[in-house]
């Protein structure tokens, strides 16, 4: 799948929306070089820049972190985590800041990657259902029918929302699937109603219940909300490389490393409010500053404190994989080869 929007954030701060072809060939060489100024390059595709989830990834540039380090980040943009993997893998970027599940996932298929900080202990995630169809969808045990909103098929909404399926006694081929991206693309299809329920994050979540459009089903915003929807502590967002490229680069990935616990750091030490206060206005034109801290408030216990993986996390998403994924279900994972804690520590 070609990129939809590519914002590319330099130590200049600059934001560039380039179309599908320049970005493929402007990411296509290996990471780690050194441009003018001597600071170096390193290329991170996120799977959602504007959503709460992945909020870490813009505010370590706009803190300055990235450049305090040495290094020019360029953010670009994808909507689902899947298809910022793929780009990845095929090597127009070097990293990718998406849910830590994709590294057990890819283990499982023989490719071998790495999260070296992890920056949500929550999903973050609420499955809602459209408002019409609240009477009918009480529960995941409701699923067996519906049409399920995520925001691409292989992404990380794909993979919870069929665990959820599952965990309620319902077979994932009993409800289908329908990627839909988040924000307008996902209000649009609740709108037309193309989609019965479906998964998405803040403040996706915030503009469907402004508008009546949909409410919440299962709530997965808090670690004890995923807890309780899946039976554990759920590592979500991360920042992630190949295990090839970690090895090749460690001052390099160390320095990244560095430049985000220093934004977790400060997440846990500053308001919503002041939070907000870092974004880009476009963030939150859609539903409002005030409407968008609130939802920061509701959900800002999900962010990492350290930047260290949960010790009962790999464990739970693998349990979590395995329950639906003929790719990873039966398979040889040792997910202590899809995380380390290295460069967390060293940078504390």
């Amino acid at each position: 799948m070609s990129l939809r929007q590519s914002a590319l954030i330099g130590a200049t701060v600059a934001a560039l929306a380039i179309s599908a072809s320049a970005c493929g060939s402007s990411a296509s060489s290996g990471g780690g070089k050194k441009s003018a100024g001597a600071s170096t390059t390193v290329k991170l595709m996120v799977g959602g820049l504007d959503k709460q989830i992945y909020l870490p990834a813009m505010l370590t540039q706009r803190l300055g972190n990235f450049k305090a380090q040495g290094l020019n980040v360029e953010l670009t943009d994808e909507p689902a985590g899947v298809d910022a993997e793929n780009q990845m893998l095929a090597g127009n970027v070097d990293g990718v800041v998406g849910f830590y599940d994709h590294n057990v996932d890819l283990q499982a298929k023989g490719k071998q990657t790495e999260s070296v900080v992890q920056l949500l202990q929550a999903p973050g995630e609420v499955e809602m259902v459209r408002t019409d169809e609240a009477g009918q969808i009480k529960s995941p045990a409701d699923f067996k029918g519906k049409r399920l909103g995520v925001t691409g098929l292989g992404s990380s909404t794909n993979f919870i929302t069929k665990a959820l399926a599952v965990r309620a006694g319902v077979p994932v081929n009993q409800s289908t699937s329908v990627p839909v991206e988040a924000g307008p693309v996902f209000i649009a299809a609740m709108q037309h109603k193309q989609i019965d329920a479906g998964m998405t994050t803040e403040p996706t979540i915030t503009a469907l219940m402004q508008k009546h459009l949909a409410q919440p089903l299962v709530d997965m915003r808090t670690a004890e909300g995923a807890r309780k929807a899946l039976g554990g502590t759920y590592p979500a967002s991360c920042v992630y490389f190949p295990i090839d490229w970690v090895n090749s680069h460690k001052d390099v990935a160390q320095k990244v490393v560095n430049a985000f616990v220093a934004t977790m750091k400060w997440i846990n030490t500053h308001s919503p409010a002041e939070i907000a206060d870092k974004m880009p206005t476009s963030y939150y034109s859609g539903v409002g500053k005030a409407a968008y801290i609130t939802a920061l408030q509701n959900e800002k216990g999900m962010y990492s404190p350290d930047g260290l993986m949960p010790a009962d996390g790999p464990k739970t998403v693998l349990s979590v994989l395995s329950s639906f994924s003929p790719a990873v279900k039966g398979h040889q994972v040792d997910v202590s080869k899809t995380y380390t804690n290295t460069f967390v520590q060293q940078a504390k």
